[in-house]
């Protein structure tokens, strides 16, 4: 369902350009007073209709901020120049129904091919899981938010044991099997507010908001338990392949005055993991814990 949102001077007025979108049953029309168009993103609307009974020049410039694509009704030609961009258009009236429909479809399919672009370029193809791209960005902000407010963020890094191994002996096949069933099993641990990432072939990264390092630990430990447990049986095989994972965790703040980063971060929990690694495997380790100059 594509939710559009008309704003008008009443907020009623709209009863024609309903009826005619109405005839598209995709669309879910909403009218609201123009007054409140500043709270246009809440509504997550498809389209934005922005019905002028006079130019208003104040809402003519809004469409630049606009959280969605923004069809002008009633837009003289001053009021065309005043808008830019390449997901607007504008409309004198709605006499012409064709037209209007035509317009509606246009910036509608345009919301959808961003939201796909977005999508691809945030997300890993073989796991739906955010990939490093999004994983930069958000922690950023993350540790930002978490210095503003003088709270803790942490991160844990997992790597699957002797993944190299499964490839070779199942193939690869079997490898994004076992790496889609993991991910699986993470998004069903994790909060709504955490950030689950695919951070290599065989790694991912779970950023816990106000999170300390302690109570990051008693998530990732019951992790690493749960996969122990998991069964893993390949096509063929009579008995279960063996499935363990090592991870490594940092938090913010560090222990020392050092850069505040997305990349400190990481770089601070590659260390446990290579700890952990070091330890024999199967094994989650705190960055705390490790003794290492930084």
């Amino acid at each position: 369902m594509k939710n559009i949102i008309i704003f008008d001077k009443n907020g009623n007025s709209s009863t024609k350009l309903e009826n005619i979108l109405k005839t598209n049953e995709d669309y879910d029309i909403r009218t609201l007073n123009i007054e409140k168009i500043s709270e246009a993103k809440k509504y997550n609307p498809s389209l934005i209709i922005l019905n002028l009974e006079e130019n208003k020049t104040k809402e003519i410039t809004m469409v630049n901020k606009m959280v969605a694509p923004t069809l002008v009704l009633n837009c003289d030609y001053t009021s065309q120049i005043i808008i830019r961009g390449s997901s607007y258009d504008f409309l004198k009236n709605i006499s012409i129904e064709k037209e209007l429909l035509l317009k509606v479809c246009n910036l509608v399919r345009i919301k959808e091919l961003v939201e796909k672009v977005k999508l691809v370029s945030t997300t890993d193809e073989l796991t739906g899981l955010y990939n490093r791209k999004y994983l930069q960005d958000r922690l950023e902000a993350e540790i930002s938010r978490a210095k503003r407010h003088e709270s803790k963020v942490s991160c844990l890094l997992f790597d699957i044991d002797y993944f190299k191994v499964v490839n070779d002996m199942y193939g690869y096949e079997w490898g994004d099997v076992l790496l889609k069933k993991i991910a699986e099993m993470l998004k069903s641990f994790i909060r709504k507010e955490d950030i689950l990432t695919r951070y290599g072939d065989e790694e991912f990264i779970i950023i816990l908001p106000d999170t300390n390092e302690d109570n990051a630990y008693i998530f990732a430990e019951r992790f690493r338990r749960e996969i122990e447990k998991m069964e893993f049986i390949p096509a063929g095989e009579e008995e279960r392949h063996q499935i363990t994972i090592s991870g490594g965790i940092s938090s913010y703040p560090f222990l020392k005055n050092i850069e505040e980063s997305a990349n400190t971060l990481i770089r601070y929990a590659e260390h446990a993991l290579y700890n952990a690694k070091k330890r024999g495997k199967n094994k989650i380790v705190q960055f705390s814990q490790i003794n290492i100059e930084y």
